[in-house]
């Protein structure tokens, strides 16, 4: 009888022991809850918000990771959610545009009135997706990943310098430590020590040591920033031990510029999405998602959103770590799923955990993502050579990554130009590399053709 409840871990259905579901709900939890709080703590930074307004976008975020999890999970009717194993989270892919805004001074209601309208993008691509997944395939997907990757190593490696904002003058202040000044050794000894034990544990470490690398390792970065005096509880006392997410907390805003940058993006991802839905059902399942499973699935995707823009929370998307630990163990029974989103769940609504999260020095940060930076940048490249390389791909990539990076790092290459231009194409890489990606794959003759 035992025997037969270890085997519902294999299926969709049913409820399976609750040890093994608990045990195996907390690897996946473990495997993205970096991933998922290290981007609001990023653009809590660029736009500079109070302390009281990181620890409410952090809440809001995980939160909302939950819910979207959830809804994908357990599908309201035929057209809304895709009922497979998928864990979502906060997304890096939209980092470099939601830095742009804030940079711009849009602010998280510039970033919330753009996920509204990318949201409905992607339920208009969920709604069309077997025509227009046509346009995008894994040479153009590749190419966006790719450029994503590149575009946020110098996020990584200001944050592994302590942080641009934390000048002298800052520092002192806010009464500071000195070791917190950007650029400082302090900052770059505890960024390399936890990027050392990040790859060690990633190459030498098994089981959960492996799984968890990038968690323990910031851990760890934690109490060498600790011993150098970098980290500060003085504004952990006064958080709540329970709080729910307030709605419009951060208000909504239609930019332009944000919704086109940020709506791209949506598309993209929702074609990203078909991806992890397949890789989840060839490798748990032994079978290809069906197209009402992809259309619910990316519809789902679209409306969670729109959702999470109205409570504060930063854009959602699949996560490929957790469809990794999918096909490596077969587990694919809802229950497993269902607790992490709890999880999430509990841990969102708790400020004092968000507030925690708020102290870790950005040395620590940038030590152990410059990694998860890279693995995006390698993801973009192993989706590129999954297709042949002939001469019309490889233009059509390195052109593309060449004019969204070149022109993004050239500064004031857009300058004369409106400033609604220069904050669509000149901000962000990834704007003009679909773009380009999406063109040149059309007008490009194929093999074979003149």
């Amino acid at each position: 009888m035992k025997q037969d409840k270890q085997q519902l871990l294999f299926q969709p259905r049913g409820v399976p022991p609750l040890g093994a579901s608990v045990s195996l709900s907390l690897q996946h939890l473990v495997a993205m809850i970096v991933g998922c709080v290290t981007p609001p703590i990023i653009i809590a930074g660029a736009i500079g918000l109070s302390q009281a307004d990181q620890v409410l976008l952090i809440q809001a975020s995980l939160v909302m990771s939950a819910v979207s999890t959830l809804l994908q999970l357990y599908p309201a009717g035929r057209r809304f959610g895709s009922g497979l194993p998928v864990i979502l989270g906060v997304s890096f892919a939209y980092v470099p545009s939601m830095q742009a805004i804030a940079s711009s001074g849009g602010g998280v209601a510039a970033i919330a009135g753009a996920m509204i309208v990318g949201g409905a993008v992607a339920v208009i691509v969920g709604l069309f997706v077997k025509k227009i997944r046509l346009l995008f395939p894994p040479v153009i997907t590749g190419t966006v990943v790719f450029t994503i990757g590149l575009s946020l190593y110098p996020t990584a490696i200001n944050y592994m310098a302590g942080g641009t904002g934390n000048t002298a003058a800052a520092i002192e202040a806010r009464g500071l430590t000195p070791a917190l000044i950007y650029g400082s050794w302090q900052n770059w000894t505890v960024a390399v020590l936890t990027l050392i034990i990040v790859m060690v544990l990633n190459h030498h470490g098994k089981g959960i040591c492996r799984l968890a690398s990038i968690l323990i390792g910031m851990l760890c970065g934690y109490v060498i920033a600790c011993l150098f005096g970098m980290v500060s509880f003085a504004d952990v006392g006064a958080a709540a031990w329970v709080s729910l997410p307030r709605v419009m907390h951060f208000g909504v805003r239609f930019d332009f510029a944000s919704c086109v940058a940020i709506g791209l993006l949506f598309a993209i991802n929702a074609i990203q999405a078909i991806g992890d839905f397949t890789a989840t059902t060839v490798g748990g399942l032994d079978r290809d998602p069906t197209d009402q499973e992809l259309q619910g699935g990316i519809i789902a995707y679209g409306f969670s959103n729109i959702l999470a823009a109205l409570f504060g929370g930063l854009p959602t998307a699949t996560y490929s770590q957790n469809v990794g630990i999918v096909t490596t163990n077969k587990v694919v029974n809802r229950v497993v799923f269902a607790m992490t989103g709890g999880f999430l769940l509990l841990a969102g609504l708790s400020p004092k955990f968000a507030a925690v999260l708020t102290t870790i020095p950005q040395c620590v940060l940038g030590g152990a993502t410059i990694t998860v930076f890279s693995t995006i940048a390698m993801t973009g490249m192993k989706l590129i050579a999954s297709q042949e390389l002939t001469a019309r791909n490889t233009t059509i990539v390195g052109l593309s990554a060449a004019l969204g990076v070149g022109v993004s790092q050239a500064g004031g290459a857009l300058s004369q130009f409106p400033e609604a231009v220069t904050m669509i194409f000149g901000k962000s890489p990834v704007v003009i590399a679909t773009l380009m990606a999406v063109l040149l794959n059309l007008i490009l003759p194929g093999e074979g053709e003149s």
